[in-house]
């Protein structure tokens, strides 16, 4: 195997990239995790259905399972067209996806009484993978053609500002002639998992790649963030896709990937894997060459394009609805990664036209976690149960498209 720790270099001035600069806006809550009350609040991001080019509003309310709320004078505008959320150590962060521009990090969190308040906002290059690790969140900013190396930057959740910051170069980690493009990173240990795909980075197919039934994952130190290792298989694609996460820590130490099977050359689907569930047990260096869950068997050809973890090796997870896809509208289903098994999801709507897919929330009961779908009929939160495999319609957002939920405590 090449010499990867040469691919890692020093970023050099790159402290102007991000300017942490706080501003009060009344009196901040306990920025810490837990809150100072042990109340609830939660946070609806929500694009408004009437206009064009209007970046979201954060609504707050105090039940998601019933009632209504508006943006109709309601809410925090964000600016930008493209906003992605996170929330850490009771903190939720607001990145702006600039489209090669720099982008704002809004940081909020809950005063004494409950209001949502901005306690910090600077600016970053935009990034396409955010995640959490200890008291950090990473992101990472990674260049689909010219540039050969990413950047991978630590923020401290609590004062909001830069804490660390690498690069790699994703040509060298590709090793193929083509570049490696992070789809997302996951912590397990004192590890980062990134998984990434293989991609041409030119036009006129800078997504396609000539290396479609392959899935690798880059292993970096932290928080020095030195590459060690990279893990690779080929019995499915790769992991995860652009903005999704595909790869995840259970309880038990292991780390389950999916993989939607979706390379491709030219814009035609070229992988001749299936769409499945691969492992890395705990604290091995290599995929589990005994385990494989064949998603596309078990639904009845259907491939996987997202999930969110319930916690106890459940996982609620988002189908492409049409057989043999790679795209389209959605459907739901609970898995269990370790038993293998597969249930499709009842009590959705027939006809989901968005999902909240990159900021839903998980109840921590193990069994519930709650998403925005929006059909003919509305936007509406719903609660899926991982026991039942059944999801029920709570709270309407009137005049808007939820695109994320969260919760804070104060």
């Amino acid at each position: 195997m090449k010499n990867v720790t040469r691919l890692l270099l020093p970023v050099l001035c790159m402290g102007t990239l991000w300017t942490a600069c706080s501003k009060d806006e009344g009196q901040p809550g306990n920025g810490g995790e837990g809150g100072g009350q042990g109340k609830t609040k939660y946070i609806i991001a929500s694009t408004p259905v009437a206009s064009t080019g209007v970046a979201d509003y954060l609504l707050t309310t105090d039940n998601i399972t019933q009632g209504a709320i508006s943006t109709q004078g309601n809410g925090k505008e964000q600016d930008g067209t493209y906003r992605y959320y996170i929330t850490h150590r009771n903190r939720f962060f607001s990145l702006l996806y600039g489209q090669g521009n720099p982008g704002a990090v809004t940081t909020y969190n809950l005063n004494a009484g409950g209001e949502l308040i901005k306690v910090s906002d600077f600016q970053s290059e935009t990034v396409q993978v955010h995640t959490t690790m200890n008291d950090d969140i990473v992101t990472m900013k990674v260049p689909r053609s010219g540039n050969e190396n990413a950047l991978v930057f630590r923020i401290d959740a609590q004062k909001s500002q830069i804490a660390g910051e690498a690069q790699v170069n994703i040509v060298h980690l590709a090793g193929n002639g083509e570049r490696a493009h992070f789809t997302w990173a996951t912590q397990a240990g004192n590890k980062l998992f990134a998984p990434y795909m293989s991609i041409k980075g030119a036009a006129p197919d800078v997504f396609g790649t000539s290396f479609p039934d392959s899935c690798w994952v880059a292993v970096f130190s932290y928080p020095d963030l030195k590459l060690e290792r990279v893990i690779r298989d080929n019995r499915t694609s790769y992991l995860g896709a652009y903005f999704t996460s595909g790869l995840v820590q259970t309880e038990s130490g292991d780390l389950y990937g999916f993989s939607g099977s979706s390379a491709t050359s030219n814009g035609t689907p070229t992988s001749t894997k299936p769409s499945a569930v691969v492992r890395i047990k705990k604290d091995a260096t290599e995929f589990d060459k005994n385990y494989l869950f064949n998603l596309e068997t078990a639904s009845g050809g259907h491939r996987f394009a997202n999930q969110t973890y319930f916690g106890n090796g459940k996982f609620l997870l988002e189908m492409y609805a049409e057989k043999g896809k790679t795209s389209g509208k959605v459907k739901f289903a609970v898995v269990d990664v370790t038993a293998q098994t597969f249930a499709w999801v009842t009590g959705t709507p027939a006809d989901i036209t968005s999902t909240s897919r990159l900021c839903n929330l998980v109840a921590g009961d193990d069994k519930t976690i709650y998403a925005g779908l929006t059909d003919a009929g509305g936007s509406y939160v719903y609660s899926f149960d991982a026991t039942t495999a059944k999801a029920t319609r709570g709270l309407k957002v009137e005049g808007g498209k939820i695109t994320g939920i969260a919760k804070l405590t104060y």
